[in-house]
């Protein structure tokens, strides 16, 4: 199983990108998934989860910001990014449980995709 992380790069200051988290191999089902961040120096944080129910929840510093959805059939985890600001640069990296079998289930990251926000 790997996951694809894309859809990074450099956007002004109030613009918008979104990133795309795309699972490929033997996969059963794709269950909770987050996006990441850590920019230059500082320690990696959680920026938004989706459950497979659909459940989101959101970081404090781009709730109403971001929007994190998801497509089954595609196997893929989308993070919608509105309104950025220069403190959001960051690599940003998927993490996802994902369950190869009814009852394995491992853990997978993937690789990051930088997002820089900037005039």
């Amino acid at each position: 199983v790997q996951l694809q992380a894309s859809g990074g790069g450099l956007v002004q200051p109030g613009g918008s990108l979104r990133l795309s988290c795309a699972a490929s191999g033997d996969i059963f089902s794709i269950n909770t998934v987050h996006w990441y961040r850590q920019a230059p120096g500082k320690q990696r944080d959680m920026v938004a989860t989706i459950l497979k129910d659909g459940t989101v929840g959101y970081a404090a510093s781009v709730k109403g910001r971001f929007t994190i959805s998801r497509d089954n059939a595609k196997n893929t985890v989308y993070l919608q990014m509105n309104s950025l600001k220069p403190e959001d640069t960051a690599v940003y990296y998927c993490n996802a449980d994902i369950s190869i079998t009814a009852r394995a289930q491992s853990n997978f990251w993937g690789q990051g995709t930088q997002v820089t926000v900037s005039s």
